[in-house]
């Protein structure tokens, strides 16, 4: 008898959209250099981001770089996270919120991005720790910009929890709707949810007036033009300004599926809707995630006849 053969399912190319160039340069080089001599990993490099070469390779003062604190495991499993998850991850590292600051003071960026898993099995979420690695790395270097981009802190901190990040001397409170209302049970799990996430971004600006907030959506998920329109407004009356929209990509079989690949075309639609409902700075397209060219976002949208909100006082440790 013959060997049997598999019939494999024929592979399906990604449109030319997704392509991108090698990631090159001096910025991008240097910066490679800097943060291979430190300890971190950046989301950048663990997430094989597709950008990392135009993030990376930013003109001096926008290069950003993207970190994960608080661990690598996470206590929710959302539909299109590829983080591992588990009930009980490993203790916080004693010691990470200085020695995250000191490596981060020492990189050759304008701008960091801190993310992290949620951390529903800590009784504040995690927000005391998120917000000391803010302050310790301000006081080492109190030049560099700093985006949060934080859980909802739903069922541990709350909205103290958030008060307490946004109040840390950071410069963007950063929290993703990541879908329209409709898919979010589908979408993200159990524990998170739309009022919640868009109650996360008015209190930040409420705890810390004059912070700037950004949220994001993925396209491709089922939404309809409609419910992103939707988002958007309800995104602008919560007092969001950095608003970014990108393709949904499924990391792998476990996930949800992808339903549609959205066309350029249909990005630059989304940005001029956008930039005409009042957002201050709206990134829009197929390779765009929730940190892209975050530096660039904020220097060109913000810094342009506008203090940032940790400039002119000690960050309120309150």
């Amino acid at each position: 008898e013959g060997v049997p053969v598999r019939n494999r399912k024929p592979h399906v190319r990604h449109p030319d959209w997704l392509k991108v160039k090698m990631p090159g340069g001096e910025n991008y080089t240097r910066l490679k250099r800097t943060l291979k001599a430190s300890k971190l990993a950046t989301v950048c490099q663990e997430a094989r981001c597709p950008n990392i070469g135009e993030c990376w390779g930013g003109d001096a003062g926008t290069a950003t770089a993207t970190i994960m604190v608080m661990g690598d495991t996470c206590t929710r499993g959302c539909r299109f996270c590829n983080v591992k998850t588990s009930k009980s991850p490993p203790p916080l590292e004693p010691g990470e919120a200085e020695a995250t600051a000191e490596q981060i003071a020492s990189w050759g960026v304008g701008y960091v991005v801190i993310t992290s898993v949620d951390r529903d099995d800590i009784a504040d979420g995690g927000a005391s720790h998120f917000a000391q690695v803010v302050r310790q790395t301000k006081a080492k270097r109190p030049s560099l910009l700093i985006e949060c981009l934080t859980p909802d802190f739903n069922g541990t901190s709350g909205l103290d929890g958030v008060a307490l990040v946004a109040r840390s001397g950071l410069d963007v409170y950063a929290h993703n709707i990541e879908t329209v209302e409709r898919l979010q049970r589908t979408v993200r799990d159990h524990r998170a949810n739309y009022a919640a996430s868009l109650r996360v971004l008015e209190h930040a600006r409420a705890a810390k007036p004059g912070v700037v907030t950004k949220t994001s959506i993925m396209l491709g998920c089922g939404e309809t033009h409609d419910e992103i329109r939707q988002a958007m407004r309800d995104s602008v009356q919560a007092g969001v300004e950095i608003f970014t929209l990108g393709q949904y990509m499924r990391p792998s079989k476990r996930h949800m599926q992808v339903t549609r690949m959205v066309p350029p075309e249909e990005f630059d639609m989304w940005k001029a809707e956008g930039e005409a409902l009042g957002f201050k700075y709206v990134f829009s397209g197929p390779l765009v995630r929730s940190s892209y060219k975050a530096g660039e976002a904020y220097i060109k949208g913000f810094l342009q006849g506008r203090v940032p909100a940790s400039v002119g006082g000690v960050a309120d440790a309150s």
